[in-house]
């Protein structure tokens, strides 16, 4: 197993799962016995998952890969039907559950439930373990196993084997050679690349001596109990005609806008939103070209500081904007991503302790994926919607946010303890809010443009006085 999938396999602890669990919903019934064989003669060409996990070496035992003896795909299909009402409130118990419930890591570390009876039609709900695959590599195995017309057909057998994500020591003395190489003929790439990690470096111990995120619903003592959420989606196309008016990209629109339903929840949890941060921890996708079919874990993290002390949401887009950009030409993703390959070669308490410390310095995790831009069809049903959510591991960070992009439109899931935010639909509800309001703001005629209240002046004028400039 490559280090970094090996420091994501470490980080599964009993309370807190380094599972990612992903749904899609059809209006249409979906056959079990056809999702089955779709999964059978499609996901299996990728070797991991027939593949179990286990700890061998001296004197250090580390995570190895190994064919799972007699598989049993039967072991990994479930058919079940959704409790009533049927709606997505029983949808969101049923996936809390299963969220909550570890992986059996004596198999190969993957679950499907298709689920009948949901609001007329089916759920499709996948857990999977995060050594296995990142949200980029998921959508390699979306590809994969959907078909972009009603009219695919599952294939009858497994003709190959799709690459596996770690190289092979035959592909590492290849890499050895290469470097070599560059080394004599391009001295001066090498030596620009050891100044990019030598500046992420520099700047990732900048993160770490900042004072720890402080306490606040979002940390504190883990439960067993996981609570998902997921809110109305939004359509790409609005979300542009908010970026519009502000000069702001997607993610920067759809950050605000998560930023917002924050401020307005811990407000609502007695926290004084003026006076805090909240930091997230938010993968940054490093995956080489080259590697782009591969499973496996190829991304680094940064730290950003939400805007959720910004008063008004025009102020949150535009602080959020200013501080995207700037992450976007740090190299602090790529130093983290080399300290994961070194938590991954040694031992589980190493990487504890280098949880502890990175988490402490956050309250959340955010993920943005891109998903497909076309409906996709599985057993020759249309999916409606596909929605995910990232874990949140160690031992500080109460929730993970993620913002999924399918067929011209966004939604937002919350992932989080039942223990510290038992209402994660709140967020979700808030998030839907604040996006109209700055829709409705855009769409206005400029001269026509709402004002703020006497209230909103008041309030922005105190923050502006007593926050440090971003």
């Amino acid at each position: 197993m490559s280090p970094v999938d090996a420091a994501w396999y470490h980080m599964d602890g009993p309370a807190n799962l380094a599972m990612v669990t992903g749904a899609l919903l059809t209006r249409k019934k979906l056959d079990f016995d056809e999702v089955r064989e779709v999964y059978r003669s499609r996901l299996l060409r990728f070797e991991r998952f027939r593949q179990r996990v286990v700890e061998k070496g001296f004197p250090l035992a580390t995570p190895h890969w190994e064919d799972m003896p007699n598989f049993d795909i039967n072991q990994h299909m479930h058919h079940i039907a959704l409790a009533s009402p049927h709606d997505e409130t029983a949808l969101r118990s049923l996936i809390s559950d299963l969220a909550s419930t570890p992986l059996d890591h004596q198999q190969p570390l993957w679950h499907v439930h298709v689920v009948d009876d949901v609001a007329g039609g089916s759920a499709l709900i996948m857990r999977c373990h995060h050594c296995v695959a990142d949200g980029t590599a998921m959508m390699t195995v979306a590809r994969e196993l959907f078909d972009t017309a009603p009219g695919g057909a599952p294939q009858s057998d497994v003709p190959h084997s799709i690459p596996s994500s770690e190289p092979t020591a035959a592909e590492r003395l290849l890499a050895m050679a290469d470097t070599a190489v560059e080394v004599v003929t391009h001295p001066g790439q090498v030596i620009e690349k050891a100044a990019v990690v030598a500046a992420g470096a520099g700047m990732l111990v900048r993160e770490l001596l900042r004072w720890p995120d402080p306490q606040s619903p979002l940390k504190g003592e883990f439960g067993l109990r996981k609570r998902v959420a997921w809110s109305k989606p939004v359509t790409i196309k609005d979300v542009k005609t908010i970026g519009a008016r502000h000069g702001a990209k997607v993610n920067d629109v759809l950050v605000a806008c998560m930023t917002g339903a924050l401020r307005s929840y811990l407000r609502k949890r007695g926290v004084d939103v003026n006076h805090t941060t909240v930091r997230a921890m938010v993968p940054v996708d490093l995956r080489p070209p080259e590697r782009a079919a591969a499973l496996g874990n190829e991304f680094g993290l940064v730290i950003l500081d939400l805007a959720v002390t910004s008063a008004r949401a025009t102020q949150r887009l535009a602080v959020t904007k200013k501080r995207m950009d700037e992450l976007k030409r740090s190299p602090e993703a790529t130093a983290i991503k080399v300290l994961f390959e070194i938590f991954g070669r040694g031992p589980k308490a190493l990487e504890d302790f280098a949880n502890e410390l990175f988490g402490s310095k956050a309250s959340i995790v955010m993920t943005n994926v891109m998903g497909p831009r076309d409906v996709l069809y599985l057993t020759g049903v249309p999916i409606d919607r596909m929605i995910a959510w990232a874990p949140h591991p160690g031992n500080e960070l109460g929730m993970a946010i993620s913002i999924m992009s399918y067929h011209g439109k966004a939604s937002l899931t919350i992932g989080a303890d039942a223990r510290l935010v038992p209402d994660p639909e709140v967020i979700a509800e808030l998030f839907n809010r604040e996006f109209q309001s700055l829709l409705r703001a855009a769409k206005a005629p400029r001269t026509q443009a709402v004002s703020p209240s006497p209230r909103e002046k008041k309030t922005s004028s105190r923050t502006a006085a007593t926050q440090p400039r971003p």
